[in-house]
Order: C-alpha cells, then structure tokens, then sequence
C-alpha cells in the first residue's frame, strides 16, 4: 500500500487562502450592506416612517413640564426627533443604540448622584474635593492632528468615543445620512406647519351681519 504524504507547507497555505477568501467575502457583504442602509436613507418611504414616527414624538412632548429633570423648549424636541431618529434605525447602528440607552443611564447616574448626596449629608461629610487632572486630556495635548481629529469625530457621532477608526468612519457614514434625511422631514413638517397656520390666518374672523335698522319713531 501507497502512504499518502501530505505536505504541510501546502496545507498552510491553502489554509490562509481559503482564510482570505472567507475575510474577503465578509468585507462585501458588510459594505453591500452598508451602502443599502446609506441608500435607506435617502428613499421617500424611509422619510415617511421618520416623518410619522417623529409627529408621535413630538405628541408626547411636554414644553412645560412640572418636572425640573425633563427636558424643556428646544432641548425636548431635539431629544424626541433624535429618539425617532434612532428607532427608525432598528438598532442596527452602534449610534442608534447609543441614543436610545443614552437617557436611560443618565437617569440612574442621577438617581446615584442624589443617593450619594443625600448620604453624605446624612453623615455630615464636607471634605473639600481636589481639582482632577485628566490623563485623557494630557495625553490628547501630545497627539498627532489626524488622531485629535479622529477623537473628536468620536466624540460627534454618538456610542462611538473609544472605538477605533474603521468603525467610527462606518458609523459616522450612517449618522450623516441618517441627519441628512432627519432635515429634510423636520423642513417638510415645518413647511406644513407654517403653511396651514397662513392659511388659518388669511381666512380671517367671519363677516360679521350688518346691524339691523332702529325702529321707526312715532309722530
């Protein structure tokens, strides 16, 4: 009987290349997905959802809310088109998933911050806090430009401070169009607003009868 002999430089290799064609096939099925979500953006019907999901929003949106931890004026209605934004997105992006937990965490950071307070007060601790010094800012000080410039777009696009560069370019493509689309129903609605609002103006008061005429005098 023959023994078959394999050689394992050759096994190698064909492992790196089948490595390589499985890498490559995932990058286009990522970009080919990609580049339909940026095109979801643009369609007409996306706007429409936004648009429906964004009057919802702006529904429960209270300008004067008693409560001082809600959001008033412009902020509100911000953080609700920003809201719709993001469930308009599915979730599918790691800035929709940021805004839509964003709220919530800052809401149990406050809760935190009251129970610590309160317990301070409580023990009748008054310790005088020290200045921190950032290490994140010592160190951005000494970072070439296109790394501060990077940083920074981390900071703009939302859930992507600490990532690196190819996810934040993925993201912040997304995010963009996504604003983009989020203009353009916010200046349909506005357009619609306004105009419904002339058009109630220019109708005017109703005419008012003419006074009837006095009653004749007797002589």
């Amino acid at each position: 009987m023959a023994s078959v002999i394999t050689n394992p430089v050759t096994n190698t290799n064909s492992d790196r290349s089948k490595r390589k064609k499985k890498k490559k096939s995932m990058i286009k099925e990522i970009q080919q997905s990609q580049r339909q979500d940026h095109a979801r953006w643009k369609s007409e019907a996306q706007q429409q959802i936004y648009s429906s999901k964004l009057r919802q929003a702006l529904s429960q949106v209270s300008l004067n809310s008693p409560s001082p931890s809600a959001p008033r004026g412009g902020r509100a209605v911000r953080e609700a088109a920003d809201r719709a934004l993001a469930v308009a997105a599915k979730g599918r992006t790691r800035w929709s998933r940021a805004i839509l937990t964003t709220r919530l965490k800052l809401k149990f950071r406050k809760q935190k911050r009251q129970r610590g307070s309160a317990a301070a007060v409580a023990s009748g601790s008054s310790r005088s806090r020290k200045p921190r010094v950032s290490v994140l800012k010592l160190k951005g000080k000494s970072l070439p430009a296109v790394q501060r410039k990077v940083k920074v777009l981390g900071r703009l696009v939302p859930g992507c401070r600490k990532q690196p560069l190819p996810i934040i370019l993925e993201e912040a493509t997304d995010y963009i169009a996504a604003l983009e689309m989020q203009v353009r129903a916010m200046s349909a609605l506005a357009d619609l607003l306004s105009g419904s609002g002339a058009a109630s103006s220019s109708a005017g008061p109703p005419p008012q009868s003419p006074p009837p005429p006095p009653p004749p005098t007797s002589q």
